[in-house]
This record gives C-alpha cells, structure tokens and sequence, in this order.
C-alpha cells in the first residue's frame, strides 16, 4: 500500500500463549492478513494479566479503543443478557453438538442481536469456553454431602453464586487475576474450571482432588469494538467477518480436541481423579432441578430444549 496507512487490529486476551483461545486469534490475524494483505497490522496481547490487569479489564480497554478485539465469557453479560445464564447453570448443557447448534442457529442469532443493541460491541464468534469441573484440597468430591462448608471460587455472578448455594458450597466471587494470587495461601478451598485452565494456571498444584463433574460447558465471546467494526470499509467488515468464522472452526476443533490430552496430563501428575457414577451425577442434578424448573419458564421451552 502506498500513501496509506494500514488499519490496525488490536487482540487482546487473558488466557496465555498456550491457549486454544490464543491460537483462535492467531487464526484469526493470519486470515485477515491473508485476506487484506499489508491494509491490516493485527497485533496480539495473549495475555493483559502479564501486564498488570485483571481479565474484566479487557472491558473498559476495549470501550477506550484500546483494544479493537477480544474475547471474555458470557458470564460478563449475564445481567443485560439473561438468556446467558443458562451458561452457568450446573449440570444443565451436556451435549457440545447440541451447544454448536443453537450457538450457530437461533439461539446465537437472538444473543447477538441482543449484544449489538445493548452493548458498544458487536460479536464476531461465539467460542467454547470448556468443559468444567470441580478441584478442591480438602477431599475427593463424590456428592452434594462432600461439598458442604467448603469455600470455592466462582467467577463474579451473583446467579453462579445461589446456584453453587444449593450444592452446599459457600461461594465467593473474584476476577481470574485475583484468584491466582491468593489460590496459594489457601484462602479458598475449591474452585470450578475447565481441564485446561487447571494445568495451565497449576491448580492441581494447590487442589489435588479433582472432580469430572462436567457440571458447566461455558460459551465465551470473541468481540469487536462496535464503532470501530462500523467505520471500517464494507470489504474490511466481510474479511472480518470470514476471518472470526474460521477462528470459531479453529477454536471449537481445539476445544473438543484438548481434554482428552490434559486430562491425561493431569492423570500422569499428582492429581486424585474422582470420574462420577450416573447415580452420583444424578445426585447433583437432583439438587439444581428447582433452577431448571424456574429457567424453563422464564425463557420458555423452545430456547430450555435448544440447549439441555
């Protein structure tokens, strides 16, 4: 390009150079390169923690233009966008097909229509956060009973918050960043997150018991700075555009690939792997069913059955 500058892309994220997320944007930044050449300068921040900030802070970053893309879990939204809570409520998505589907169908159609009009930003991709599970250091977790009185961490939603209430834990909430720098004192007992995220923050280090309760399947969000996406040629927004479906491919192929591999590497350390029966899965879904039967009529059965 001549007597032009290039437009530039800013990705920001949280989880580390060794991501599927991270990958995903990688992904993403060389397709739009591939597509537009030298008009684009895609940068990459893996992740802003190393920088000093907390993963809520990619929020106020991107709002500032700080930031042109990011991506941050559904749960940030929850509140503007109630149809998200169905992300965080235990043992209800079980099938990550079925996820795909209703994430890529009407149910993603309805949210992100919902995101684009009451939000500064607009989604280009609706990505697999993992699979959740339970790691404590206090015993192995087989049911309800084996969670009272233990303190866990949860990310910052007062609805996870009454959810993890009625398993019998006693929750508290704390960005990603705060919980790495105390996990170690012990201040808490537990705490809930996919396989990945365990092995690479070391977790398992701190809680040793570890429990495949599969109790979550989390969606995250891969945004743009609404204004910015707007000000942008129309074949820049549909190079975009083509480039965050491929980085969804990408991303989601990555997450179904990875828990198999890190859960052997967990296996192969020294964490204590506690895999539930169907009457111990059932014990627990037993004491979350009031929140199905309120969340089936607040939404209605066809969005309930797009996603259990």
């Amino acid at each position: 390009m001549t007597g032009m500058e290039p437009i530039t892309i800013r990705f920001g994220g949280y989880k580390g150079q060794n991501s599927i997320h991270t990958e995903a944007a990688r992904t993403f930044g060389a397709a739009l390169k591939q597509y537009l050449g030298d008009r684009i300068r895609f940068e990459l921040i893996p992740s802003v923690l190393d920088l000093g900030y907390q993963s809520g802070d990619l929020l106020p970053m991107m709002e500032r233009g700080e930031l042109t893309c990011f991506y941050i879990g559904t749960i940030r939204f929850s509140d503007i966008i109630p149809e998200f809570q169905l992300f965080e409520l235990p043992f209800f998505i079980q099938d990550r097909a079925k996820l795909y589907r209703a994430l890529d169908g009407d149910f993603g159609n309805t949210v992100k229509e919902k995101m684009h009009a009451q939000t500064p930003f607009r989604v280009l991709g609706l990505w697999d956060n993992g699979i959740r599970h339970l790691t404590n250091k206090v015993r192995p977790i087989r049911t309800p009973e084996d969670c009272q009185g233990l303190r866990i961490r949860l990310q910052l939603s007062e609805f996870l918050e009454n959810a993890f209430c009625a398993l019998g834990f006693e929750p508290c909430s704390m960005d990603i960043k705060e919980f790495l720098d105390t996990v170690a004192t012990g201040d808490v007992d537990a705490q809930e997150n996919p396989l990945a995220v365990i092995r690479d923050f070391g977790l398992q280090q701190h809680h040793p018991y570890l429990t495949l309760s599969g109790h979550i399947c989390g969606v995250i969000q891969h945004l743009c700075n609404a204004d910015i996406y707007n000000s942008w040629p129309a074949d820049v927004q549909r190079a975009v555009d083509e480039a965050a479906r491929e980085a969804t491919r990408v991303q989601r192929a990555l997450a179904l690939a990875e828990d198999d591999q890190v859960l052997a590497e967990l296996e192969a350390g020294d964490a204590e792997i506690v895999r539930l029966t169907d009457e111990e899965r059932a014990a627990f879904i037993e004491k979350v069913s009031p929140l199905f039967d309120a969340y089936k009529k607040k939404f209605g059965l066809p969005i309930f059955d797009a996603l259990s």
